[in-house]
């Protein structure tokens, strides 16, 4: 190649590079969807609610409580012989 084609060449896709950057920007960004709504959220503070005592009382049950069942003896369940 000579010296003056690939000057040419530089300088069409220099052009070329232009020419896109300026349409797609009209017409993949155009500013009416560069605006966005968003919900405007409530900030948060430090205060706490006391519950209702219609479900938090002190006859409720307390589903934290570890329940067991039958009379398990097995003190080691995984150690693979079966004494139960």
């Amino acid at each position: 190649m000579k010296q003056k084609d690939i000057t040419l060449i530089v300088v069409l896709a220099f052009i070329s590079a232009v020419v896109s950057l300026i349409i797609s920007s009209q017409v993949f960004v155009t500013p009416a969807n560069r605006q966005q709504k968003v919900q405007v959220v409530d900030s948060i503070n430090d205060q706490f609610v006391k519950p209702s005592e219609k479900y938090f009382n002190s006859q409720s049950i307390n589903p934290a409580q570890q329940i067991q069942i039958g009379d398990n003896t097995n003190t080691n369940p995984f150690n693979g012989s079966a004494n139960q």
